[in-house]
């Protein structure tokens, strides 16, 4: 059965500052901010969510299909996901702008500063999520505003259960869509940061988010995943990652690891493991697809 990864493919151009962005920026002068962040460090990569996502899901063996749109300069990624074995049923290419681009900026303590530049990303709800029988779940991570909240009226519609990952896309919306976002999924995922501001905006405590869902988990990063069920919450010890080397795309290593976990009926604390172990094995290497598993080792 596959899982339907519905998000952005997008460049991602990944800078190093090997100092620390809170010793350059200035607290009370905001207000006039100038700054700027020598990165003697450059590479780019493949990237977006739906992208690393859908790479982590096929690395343990599950059948991801990524719905996204790329643009005129696409191609590369397009065959990217099909040299890995990647079906590209839901990949729409448009050729009046650029795909998808993120500039992410990393310092020594991996905090992150990321801009991001939407392009092909913005027509991704041309495409319409319809029932399948090879389909058995979705997620809906960061996508282009009318994407997101069309998509989850059609995972809704077609009855198939799906993730809601808002992810960088959280400030599009208000509390009331937000809502109803959680209303309509059967599970949520957030970091800690974004649950905090997902709370915020709907007024609902974790305990009682969870108890409008199957289950809210939330990423703590190092110090490994919280999983609340009825309102109840039960912490998911963390894996020590061999070496911290770059965190980018971390969060979605851990997503592909949920839906894996997630469309084979494990519990929510399973799949948890499962996705801090894959988030330490993802942040001991550069960029988001670079990594690799050891089926045997992780013993699935």
């Amino acid at each position: 059965m596959a899982a339907v990864i519905c998000g952005s493919l997008a460049f991602d151009t990944i800078m190093t500052f090997e100092g620390r962005f809170s010793e350059q920026i200035l607290p009370d002068q905001l207000h006039i901010l100038n700054v700027s962040f020598l990165v003697p460090a450059l590479r780019r990569d493949f990237g977006g969510c739906a992208g690393n996502i859908a790479y982590s899901l096929k690395a343990l063996g599950g059948v991801p299909l990524p719905m996204a749109t790329v643009g005129s300069d696409g191609a590369d990624y397009l065959q990217r996901l099909q040299g890995l074995g990647i079906r590209t049923d839901f990949v729409r290419q448009v050729n009046d702008t650029y795909t998808a681009q993120a500039m992410i900026m990393t310092d020594r303590d991996n905090n992150q500063i990321t801009a991001f530049h939407p392009g092909a990303m913005m027509q991704a709800h041309i495409t319409r999520i319809e029932a399948r029988p090879d389909i058995a779940l979705g997620i809906i991570s960061p996508d282009g505003r009318d994407a997101m909240l069309q998509h989850a009226e059609q995972f809704k519609a077609a009855g198939i259960p799906f993730v809601f990952d808002p992810g960088q896309g959280l400030p599009m919306f208000d509390g009331p869509e937000l809502a109803h976002f959680i209303e309509q999924a059967s599970w949520v995922t957030v970091n800690d940061y974004e649950g905090k501001m997902l709370s915020e905006r709907t007024g609902w405590s974790p305990a009682e988010m969870s108890r409008h869902v199957r289950g809210l988990i939330v990423t703590l990063g190092a110090h490994g995943s919280e999983v609340w069920i009825d309102g109840e919450k039960t912490m998911v010890a963390p894996v020590k990652a061999d070496e911290v080397v770059d965190p980018t795309g971390c969060g979605d290593a851990y997503r592909g690891a949920l839906l894996y976990g997630l469309e084979r009926g494990w519990s929510l604390e399973r799949c948890a493991a499962l996705g801090n172990r894959i988030g330490a094995i993802k942040i001991a290497q550069r960029g988001p697809q670079n990594y690799t598993l050891d089926l045997k080792e992780i013993e699935l």
